[in-house]
């Protein structure tokens, strides 16, 4: 029991992603191996990208993997948008606010279909801090961050699909309840940053 709260209380603790790759702070130059080792990571540092990815397993248990193969596509378009269009007004408290919904969809409160254009604004908002790089750089983050995400949602999926085949719907609930609380938490923070 001390160990949720001690989760839930990290999760809270932690701001919402602002986006950044490993290379800044590394100090690498771009490059494909580069580009690679950030699209793969990128995903991992905000928590609220990573939460988002990881509690999609919930809605993906009652859909096909083609669900979720779409999604991804959905989401490297929408990189490649962001690419194209960069500058969303309020886009991290966007993101944040993606969790809220997530929880909403979990609850049963909102359809399903309602996570693509979220999924999507992730996508968008995960291409912010590449551009600027040259081609051969950006095109192996595309490939990193896809891998990355695949990875991701295919693990929590069959994860979860082992360990909790038929969740009860008051599990569901307080799950989705955590998700909408972080995810305020999270658009509180973004929006007052």
């Amino acid at each position: 029991m001390f160990k949720r709260f001690g989760a839930a209380a990290l999760l809270l603790s932690a701001g919402p992603a602002l986006a950044h790759h490993p290379m800044e702070s590394l100090g690498l130059q771009p490059s494909a191996i580069s580009g690679l080792l950030s699209g793969l990571a990128h995903p991992l540092l905000g928590p609220d990208h990573l939460l988002f990815l990881l509690a999609l397993a919930l809605v993906g248990l009652q859909r096909s993997m083609r669900w979720t193969l779409g999604l991804l596509v959905v989401g490297l378009a929408s990189s490649a948008v962001g690419l194209w269009l960069p500058g969303l007004p309020a886009a991290e408290a966007l993101v944040s606010l993606s969790l809220v919904l997530e929880g909403l969809v979990i609850a049963g409160r909102l359809p399903t279909l309602t996570l693509i254009p979220a999924f999507a604004l992730h996508g968008y908002v995960l291409s912010a801090s590449v551009i600027g790089w040259e081609s051969t750089p950006i095109a192996f983050y595309l490939l990193g961050l896809l891998l990355s995400q695949a990875l991701l949602l295919t693990a929590s999926l069959v994860a979860l699909r082992r360990l909790a085949v038929d969740l009860q719907p008051a599990t569901k609930i307080v799950l989705a309840g955590v998700l909408v609380g972080i995810g305020a938490a999270f658009t509180w923070t973004a929006l007052v940053a």
